[in-house]
């Protein structure tokens, strides 16, 4: 069934979401019933053929609200139109970074297990959660059902994304035996303290206590283990770094791939040709990412991303996500060293 007839009868206004003109639709608790949604009803089929029961799919997509809230979300994330100042302000306060101390300390040995198994530090882990969540605090109030085929089925044009997403949460929700109708997370439909979208779900999360069940949604323990476990998957190199200061011109340089969430391909002869010195010593074969980031005076500063720069971005697709994360780490752990808490278990004997 194609869009004009499935709007037929419903009344609209114009929007404009992600540049595209879309109508704004009632939130009908039946508009995705498979019974009249085609995209619905290829997904049940998809599903059933992997061992979903088709009436239990059936009954959880009539449940599903269409959501023009979720659609708007969209079209505005943060990383797409503030400056580095103004993303760092949002994260780099003292209640977070103090937090994410007191977080550390009520999970020691989960933290220490982390280290140990997956060799990724606890104050990357850390940040992670306190930049997703604020320690699992702010989980999201978006029904993911919702979000998940309200973007499956109308955003303009990741509906074949989301679609994979919302099947990989059915699946999940009927494996563990949960209402997905009661699961909130965030506009976009990650979950949990980590903020997972489903099929990192399925691909990454760990039972990291052992109690027979991997729980995203409440469990902080198996949270930190899983984040251990993606940045792991994703090469994470133990001990290295995530970046290196450096000094730049005053203007941001030409010709260079600057800013990139691709791997590091810039070599410091390429560096500087344009001007920018590492302030530390790195190899002279070393390829970086050259960052530029705005301060609140206009001022230009500038890192060199390394290899777990790069891996932070597979998380989140944003260079101030990645530099977010890297400064939060770094904040927790001087607040940790100054305020001579104990670190996890097995750290002074490393």
């Amino acid at each position: 069934m194609n869009r004009a007839k499935r709007m037929a009868g419903v009344g609209v206004l114009g929007v404009m979401v992600g540049g595209l003109a879309l109508p704004l639709m009632a939130e009908d608790a039946h508009y995705f019933d498979p019974g009249h949604h085609a995209g619905a009803r290829a997904l049940v089929q998809s599903l059933e053929g992997e061992g979903v029961p088709s009436d239990w799919l059936n009954r959880q997509l009539r449940q599903a609200r269409l959501r023009q809230s979720v659609l708007d979300a969209m079209a505005g994330a943060a990383e797409r139109h503030l400056e580095w100042h103004e993303y760092r302000d949002i994260f780099m306060t003292q209640q977070r970074i103090e937090e994410g101390v007191e977080f550390q300390q009520a999970h020691l040995e989960a933290f220490a297990k982390a280290e140990d198994v997956y060799g990724v530090p606890r104050d990357i882990i850390t940040a992670i959660i306190g930049v997703e969540t604020y320690y699992g605090r702010y989980r999201g109030g978006h029904p993911v059902l919702d979000s998940l085929a309200t973007l499956a089925f109308e955003h303009p044009t990741r509906g074949d994304f989301f679609t994979r997403e919302l099947g990989a949460f059915l699946q999940i929700a009927h494996e563990q035996a949960v209402d997905p109708a009661a699961l909130k997370g965030s506009y976009a439909g990650a979950m949990g303290y980590p903020q997972f979208i489903p099929t990192s779900y399925q691909a990454y999360a760990v039972d990291f206590d052992d109690d027979g069940q991997r729980d995203l949604w409440n469990n902080p323990v198996d949270a930190i283990g899983s984040v251990a476990n993606y940045f792991a998957e994703h090469g994470w190199q133990e001990g290295g770094a995530v970046y290196h200061p450096a000094e730049g011109p005053e203007t941001a340089p030409s010709g260079l791939s600057i800013n990139q969430i691709t791997p590091p391909a810039t070599s410091l002869e390429a560096l500087e040709s344009a001007g920018i010195t590492p302030d530390g010593g790195l190899d002279e074969s070393a390829l970086v990412t050259p960052l530029v980031l705005t301060l609140s005076d206009g001022q230009l500063t500038y890192r060199l991303g390394d290899h777990n720069f790069y891996v932070i971005t597979r998380y989140n697709h944003s260079h101030l996500y990645a530099m977010a994360v890297a400064e939060l780490a770094e904040a927790i752990a001087a607040e940790a060293q100054e305020a001579g808490v104990k670190r996890p278990l097995g750290e002074d004997d490393a």
